[in-house]
């Protein structure tokens, strides 16, 4: 899979200095970073495989400063990389060579706190983590919880539609956002939605969440809090095959039975967060679930029963019920760690990210054993098995030639297997750049081009985050037409570390 990017506009890169200077107007200080040195931190994201430094840096440090940031670019057709905490695993916020990089780390602050409407709103850098905290003595906190929710950023996690492991039952990003607060490359500033469950007209909060910064920056975010439930307890059951805990999954979900979170992890994940966080994880198992119950403690109790049963109906050889707040949360740190967990026993690792229907399973899992086999590469494979979302973490070293492209084959295979099954190219990293070229593999030439009539209805320049998402971009005016045949701007190669 080769990573490919918009070509260098050299006039633009020409006028750099003008460029800084004018930047410079508008966000004085040290909001504007044009040092090479100064730069290094933002070359890259979470897909740290891809790099590539920005032409320069922006950091305001409020809304009409991004606002007076797009309008100029959009006056001189700058392309505009929005950045929150970099933490994307797509290369979601990869700088251009001749684009500017707008970092929104400034936007730190929760602005509102409504207990009355059982809300939070909150500027895009605060994580997501600061969220639950902010309003914990209150007995709230905000549901999606992606393993890195100590440091992305709420506004990454609108542009990703970000996951985690309780979205089984309380849902993905997109089901607890309200509102946002969305700059566009003109400069105008928007609301979509606000404090209420219901909104009429057109659910462009749905269009919005999960747009990976194509069409507007984010500077404020309106997300729904909930109660803590009454109770809250684990259960940590091993299997000694893979397809038997996957066939757990299926009943469980098929008895009616929604747990707070479901995840499975495979023996060399659950080796390596065993050796990582020591949360008493069985090594002589090839599965591990980690089954999560909560609401009133008489209902938690009845369905721990029922799971259990069914459990040991499919063939269990540990099972482990928590017996405090600390044990649960343990077995949860093992699941939460699994990513660094990882990163001690391979040099590198590509995290993948798919979505197969429940009932695929043990044949995605049974695939991704005969492409390990094939490619010649050790997997440890994390799952949110509730919802069917594949993290394959394929290990590899990249000073060994040869070693990174099978890996990012493999990778694409992986993905190939989860759309012959039914599911889809992505559950909760996005596309980016990482899955961009997949993107064919799934959609036909006739949805790509309406999706990008999409776009074009905000960014009719191409202006915002060029090069991620579609494979081929056409300009807004040659999309007017049924059949695409010019208009087509080429991505050179974009080079690897």
């Amino acid at each position: 899979m080769t990573i490919r990017m918009p070509a260098s506009d050299q006039a633009v890169l020409a006028r750099r200095d003008d460029i800084v200077a004018a930047l410079r107007a508008i966000v004085p200080g040290e909001g504007v970073i044009d040092s090479a040195a100064e730069m290094v931190p933002y070359e890259s994201d979470g897909l740290m495989a891809y790099r590539q430094p920005p032409m320069v840096v922006v950091l305001p440090g409020t809304t009409e400063q991004v606002s007076q940031v797009l309008k100029y670019c959009f006056e001189q057709g700058i392309k505009v990389v929005p950045r929150g905490s970099g933490t994307s695993l797509s290369g979601g916020a990869l700088p251009l060579a001749d684009g500017v990089l707008l970092g929104l780390g400034k936007f730190k602050r929760i602005r509102e706190i409504d207990f009355d409407n059982r809300v939070v709103v909150t500027e895009p850098g605060v994580t997501n983590l600061a969220i639950s905290q902010a309003v914990a003595h209150a007995g709230f906190y905000y549901a999606p919880d992606p393993s890195s929710q100590i440091a992305c950023s709420i506004g990454g996690n609108v542009a990703e539609n970000s996951g985690g492991v309780h979205c089984l039952k309380y849902g993905m990003t997109t089901n607890n956002v309200l509102g946002c607060e969305i700059v566009l490359i003109t400069g105008e500033i928007i609301k979509v939605g606000g404090k209420s469950a219901e909104t009429s007209g057109y659910d462009l909060m749905g269009i919005i969440t999960g747009s990976e910064g194509l069409l507007g920056v984010i500077t404020e975010v309106t997300v729904r809090i909930l109660q803590k439930p009454e109770t809250a307890r684990a259960l940590m059951v091993g299997f000694a095959e893979v397809e038997a805990a996957g066939e757990c999954v299926a009943r469980i979900i098929g008895a009616g039975i929604i747990p707070g979170g479901m995840e499975m992890m495979d023996r060399p994940a659950i080796h390596a967060a065993e050796a990582f966080v020591h949360a008493g994880y069985p090594l002589d198992v090839e599965a591990l679930l980690i089954i999560e119950l909560d609401g009133p403690g008489i209902e938690v109790d009845e369905l721990i029963s029922r799971v259990e049963a069914i459990a040991r109906g499919c063939g269990s050889t540990t099972l482990q019920i928590s017996t405090s707040e600390v044990e649960r949360n343990l077995f949860w740190a093992g699941r939460k760690a699994a990513f660094p967990a990882v990163g001690r026993i391979s040099p590198d690792y590509l995290c993948m990210d798919g979505t197969i229907p429940r009932g695929k399973l043990p044949e995605a899992l049974a695939r991704i054993r005969g492409l390990s086999e094939r490619y010649g590469l050790r997997v440890a494979n994390v799952f949110h098995a509730g919802d069917g979302n594949l993290h394959p973490l394929i290990l590899y070293d990249a000073n060994k030639p040869g070693e990174m492209d099978k890996a990012e084959a493999f990778g694409a295979d992986i993905l190939r297997v989860c759309v012959e099954l039914g599911g889809v190219l992505t559950g909760e990293h996005g596309v980016g750049v990482e899955k961009r070229d997949l993107m064919p593999e799934m959609f036909s030439e006739i949805d790509l081009n309406q999706q990008q009539r999409l776009k074009c209805a905000f960014d009719a320049q191409g202006l915002l985050n060029p090069g991620k998402v579609f494979p081929t971009l056409h300009r807004c005016a040659e999309l007017g037409r049924v059949h695409v045949h010019g208009g087509k701007l080429a991505f050179p190669d974009l080079p690897r570390f």
